[in-house]
């Protein structure tokens, strides 16, 4: 399809128009570059739509080239066109419209992963494992999850029929379901942990998390005699920056800084202050964080933590210390836009120095001593800055057998989790239901006929010395070393399901739980075997070590945790 007249003329336009709004500013050499380089681009656009030997899609290669632009800033600097305005919408207020459920991609089909309790989806009798086979008549088989996604979500109150495929069914069940607004929680539980120790879970940082948070320690307060509070920000990406100023304002009082944000343009700079009093600022108070807390989790922890009014445990938090702001473009399109970094009450700023700094489970690699910075809290403790929040008790996040990552990932945990539901009405509570040896059993006789095979890390740095060694031309010389290494590390699955039975059962039990039980009873269910929590709570019994963290003198040596 050849460019139009009409796209020309707007295209020209659009130059005239940044043109003129250049020279009514007053012309300079960067105002020059841009016009210049404009210019060239429409040029070389409309070239390629003429000339191009093969047909072009002038508006695909358009958004390709915007988002090559993009992509050469900052990772959260994107272009949000009019047809994800919907995913965004979600992102910021926790609210959609659709069925009310997780869905997944398996092999060619898109699975129900888990329907929202209450909500289209699970009220209509969709489960767990049912696969979509068609949605409103149109054929899902092998559509990729995100454009299955598409079909599900619409307008609150219209009507849409799924036609699913569920093990155990002779033939495909078909469900019509009026779409509602779904809003996704951002407690999922919360309660208490002991006859003192609170717990309240947050996933995000959408509108009126700070009044959800605040209702539920109000709630658990008028209750129960609370010593202590845990605030679990593990895994929670962050949100709305307001928010994070109102969560962290139910434990200090009014007029405390918690966070400036700082950019380019002076004039839009801004010190964000609590601006009510305090809900409860003496509760001794542990916030749980680790390398998936971003952005307005990060500040929630880091102002508590710069206030001494709370214990930071876990591992260092993700480090993403960049504001954005939504600005609206043509044809209901939508621009999120770095424009400012955050900086916390003593000075330091969240962001990673570098975005790659990572390991391959998402942890911080150690941080050049020469780049990082040292600041101090309201007691005069040592902070740093150089990506993220570290934690003021540090802990060895947990790190899982490879065979458990081959069995989550090949889905087939998930998969027995369904056929264990179809065999079973209902389990006992989440707290007492567990994974027994008939269930084990059943489980490795169920995995008898799967793939779920993997390479060890041994295996793999194996595998490497033979290239290296192959591409010098030693190999020959290490060869008989290499097989013997190459048999002392050959695994066997079935021992592995053995030797890794306690972790194996650990994930089982969750899915199981969470398809009787939902979120709410996936969290119930992992409190009581979570080091995290339990190392929280026996921080929150031990005062002394508590106010030792806080005044500075604390040691792990010290610290009988």
């Amino acid at each position: 399809m050849k460019l139009n007249y009409s796209i020309r003329t707007i295209l020209v336009v659009i130059l005239l128009s940044v043109s003129f709004s250049f020279v009514a500013k007053g012309q300079n050499e960067n105002n020059f570059e841009i016009s210049k380089n404009l210019e060239i681009f429409i040029s070389m656009y409309n070239e390629l739509n003429k000339n191009y030997v093969d047909e072009v899609n002038p508006g695909e290669l358009m958004i390709n080239g915007m988002e090559s632009m993009l992509e050469t800033l900052d990772p959260y600097t994107v272009y949000i066109p009019e047809t994800d305005i919907e995913d965004y919408r979600m992102i910021t207020t926790g609210q959609y419209g659709g069925i009310g459920s997780l869905i997944h991609k398996n092999g060619d089909y898109v699975v129900i992963s888990e329907p929202y309790e209450g909500y289209p989806a699970h009220k209509s009798g969709l489960k767990a494992g049912d696969r979509v086979l068609s949605i409103n008549g149109e054929d899902m088989i092998k559509k990729p999850s995100d454009e299955v996604s598409k079909f599900l979500k619409g307008q609150p109150g219209t009507t849409i029929t799924i036609v699913v495929e569920r093990n155990g069914e002779d033939a495909p069940m078909s469900f019509d379901l009026d779409r509602e607004n779904i809003t996704i929680d951002d407690i999922p539980f919360h309660g208490m942990l002991n006859e003192n120790i609170a717990y309240i879970k947050l996933t995000g940082f959408t509108q009126q998390a700070g009044n959800k948070v605040k209702d539920a320690y109000v709630e658990l307060q008028k209750d129960n005699d609370v010593q202590g509070l845990i605030l679990d920000l593990r895994n929670n990406g962050g949100g709305l920056l307001g928010e994070a100023v109102n969560i962290t304002n139910i434990f200090v009082d009014k007029a405390q800084l918690v966070v400036s944000t700082k950019g380019r343009l002076k004039e839009k700079n801004q010190d964000h202050y609590t601006r009510f009093n305090g809900i409860d600022t003496k509760v001794p108070l542990v916030v749980l964080v680790n390398a998936h807390s971003a952005s307005a989790s990060e500040i929630v922890a880091g102002a508590i933590q710069d206030m001494d009014r709370g214990v930071v445990l876990g591992q260092r938090s993700f480090g993403k210390g960049l504001v954005q702001n939504v600005i609206p473009l043509s044809y209901n399109s939508q621009m999120k836009i770095t424009v400012a970094k955050y900086y916390i009450p003593s000075g330091r700023c969240i962001q990673a120095i570098d975005y790659s700094m990572k390991d391959e489970d998402g942890y911080f690699t150690k941080i050049p001593d020469s780049l990082v910075n040292e600041f101090t809290t309201k007691n005069g403790r040592p902070v740093f800055d150089g990506g993220g929040i570290e934690p003021d008790v540090n802990l060895e996040p947990r790190r899982f057998s490879q065979i458990l990552s081959s069995l989550f990932r090949k889905y087939l945990i998930f998969d027995y989790a369904t056929k264990y539901t179809a065999e079973h009405d209902e389990i006992s509570s989440p707290e007492e239901f567990y994974v027994d040896e008939a269930t084990y059993q059943d489980f490795m006789a169920f995995l008898s006929d799967k793939d779920y095979d993997y390479t060890s890390r041994g295996e793999k740095k194996l595998n490497e010395l033979k290239k290296a060694a192959t591409d010098d031309g030693s190999f020959e010389d290490i060869s008989e070393e290499y097989e013997v290494l190459q048999n002392a590390m050959r695994h066997s699955k079935e021992e592995d399901l053995i030797t890794y039975k306690e972790e194996i059962s650990e994930l089982l039990k969750l899915e199981i739980v969470s398809r009787y039980y939902f979120q709410e009873g996936k969290i119930r269910a992992t409190l009581s075997n979570d080091p995290e929590i339990n190392r929280a709570i026996e921080l929150l019994e031990d005062p002394a070590t508590y106010g030792s963290i806080l005044d500075g003198s604390y040691t792990e040596d010290k610290a009988q945790l």
